[in-house]
């Protein structure tokens, strides 16, 4: 399998340049509304601070993320010095193709420089949207995710009523048997006191084939206060330990990154 992501990601690249899906390439598509914690996930399962952040509406635009672990002899044929660049870790982007990013916040940056008016599920026109932006966006997400060999991430947050999530509820029109959609339950944190979610992560409020995973991000607060990642997934380890002893093990970012691996 290791073998193949290489040429799965080159044939993504083909077909996003020409415009064309000829096979329906394997992937993992991440799904939720609006500030439900799509982008604190990805950063989790990257490792790195690399999307645009904020308040409100903030990821305008689908992102097709490829990781690719790179050898040491590849690795000095791409950041050699008749390069100029020398780097454990780089982006690229592919309509910049010939420019190696090093610096992650440059990433971030580009990223919002090439960045639509076009969000997560949201549902009202903001600023200079389209009045049909929520109709927009419904087909963007159906076409993605009604590819057979795509793996659904519903990302729902833990303080909303799972009942009627929006992420689980668009992923059962393409899947409604479940069998290619997990479910991951953000800000288990910030639940109101006295409550929790074991019942949601035991699957008793809905059941998910795949699994529900849940996992504690890093907040606004602790991305302005420049709190890595690494330290993140620490303290969400001990939190899970903490509120959660029974299910720990089963629950968090290193169980999701195992999972989807």
């Amino acid at each position: 399998m290791e073998a193949l992501i290489p040429v799965i990601n080159k044939l993504q690249d083909v077909f996003n340049t020409v415009g064309a899906d000829i096979i329906q390439l394997p992937q993992i598509v991440v799904v939720g509304t609006q500030s439900s914690g799509k982008s604190s996930v990805l950063e989790s399962l990257v490792g790195r601070d690399l999307l645009p952040r904020g308040t409100g509406i903030v990821t305008r635009r689908p992102l097709i993320l490829q990781l690719v672990h790179v050898s040491q002899e590849d690795k000095r044929k791409t950041t050699g010095e008749e390069n100029g660049v020398e780097a454990e870790e780089w982006g690229k982007f592919l309509h910049t193709k010939n420019k190696l990013y090093t610096d992650f916040d440059e990433i971030r940056q580009e990223i919002e420089n090439e960045t639509e008016r076009i969000s997560g599920n949201n549902k009202v026109p903001v600023g200079d949207q389209p009045k049909d932006i929520e109709l927009q966006i419904r087909e963007l997400i159906l076409r993605f995710i009604s590819n057979p060999n795509s793996i659904i991430l519903a990302v729902t947050a833990a303080n909303t009523d799972m009942a009627t999530s929006e992420a689980l509820k668009i992923s059962r029109e393409v899947d409604p048997d479940g069998r290619r959609t997990l479910a991951v339950i953000t800000k288990l944190d910030l639940m109101d006191a006295g409550t929790d979610a074991m019942d949601v992560l035991m699957g008793r409020v809905i059941p998910v084939k795949l699994g529900i995973i849940g996992v504690v991000n890093r907040s606004q607060l602790d991305i302005n206060n420049k709190k890595s990642v690494t330290d993140s997934i620490r303290d969400e380890y001990a939190f899970l330990q903490k509120k959660y002893p029974s299910l720990a093990n089963r629950n968090g970012t290193k169980y999701l990154a195992r999972t989807l691996n």
